[in-house]
């Protein structure tokens, strides 16, 4: 008897560490959320995930990120993110629930992880804070944080450190490098057709940035510019 209950004694005092640590590490990024409503991230968890990588595998990135506020962002681009990632962006609270239902149909149907459903609260979620690990753990803690930015911004700001930090090609971050990257402009200059084609890219950005005329992303860049007067953004 005496040794049950001190064994349960320990799975009591384990089991409040666990509580706490996890309760610490959710403070932490209610923290940064709070920081980040009037401070632009310098960097994210996934930008600097793909420089580990990189230099790992001894290939540096030539690293590209150059922050613009949001008024300095074409509005093509902005309607044409949201057209491609997020049609319902302005009116959920961070989650399509039809869209979730949808990717998990099609999960089922290919019997693996094919498609996510994500907002672009949650892929900002990801991108400020998590790996690129696949996991329940990893979507849970994805969705706490989307609750968190849903809560303590509005839809402007969370779009504008979006449009800010989102990857765009191999070592390239943000709208403002994606425009120079590729088309030599500014971010505030990208016309209807160069934003259609950045929002196709962004899916799979490093392998479209080594094949920027793919067929796959040419039809999708036809069909977001065709959809992109539709859009409504912050």
């Amino acid at each position: 008897m005496k040794g049950f209950r001190k064994l349960l004694r320990w799975m009591l005092i384990s089991l409040g560490i666990i509580a706490g640590l996890v309760i610490a590490l959710q403070l932490w990024f209610f923290g940064h959320v709070l920081w980040w409503r009037t401070h632009d991230p310098e960097s994210t968890a996934f930008m600097r995930a793909r420089v580990a990588a990189a230099e790992r595998d001894g290939k540096p990135l030539k690293f590209r990120h150059k922050w613009v506020p949001y008024e300095k962002i074409s509005p093509h681009l902005k309607r044409a993110l949201v057209t491609s990632e997020d049609d319902t962006f302005t009116e959920h609270a961070g989650f399509n629930w039809e869209a979730i239902q949808k990717a998990l149909d099609k999960n089922e149907q290919r019997g693996k992880v094919v498609a996510g459903g994500s907002t672009i609260t949650q892929q900002l979620a990801k991108n400020l804070f998590l790996s690129g690990e696949r996991s329940v753990v990893r979507k849970g803690q994805e969705a706490v944080i989307a609750v968190m930015l849903e809560q303590s911004m509005d839809k402007k700001r969370i779009f504008e450190i979006y449009l800010n930090v989102i990857e765009w090609g191999n070592g390239v971050f943000g709208a403002e490098a994606a425009a120079r990257h590729y088309f030599g402009v500014s971010a505030a200059q990208l016309s209807a057709g160069q934003s259609a084609k950045l929002a196709a890219m962004v899916p799979r950005p490093r392998f479209y940035d080594r094949n920027r005329e793919a067929p796959y992303l040419m039809k999708r860049t036809e069909i977001i510019q065709s959809r992109m007067h539709m859009a409504v953004v912050p």
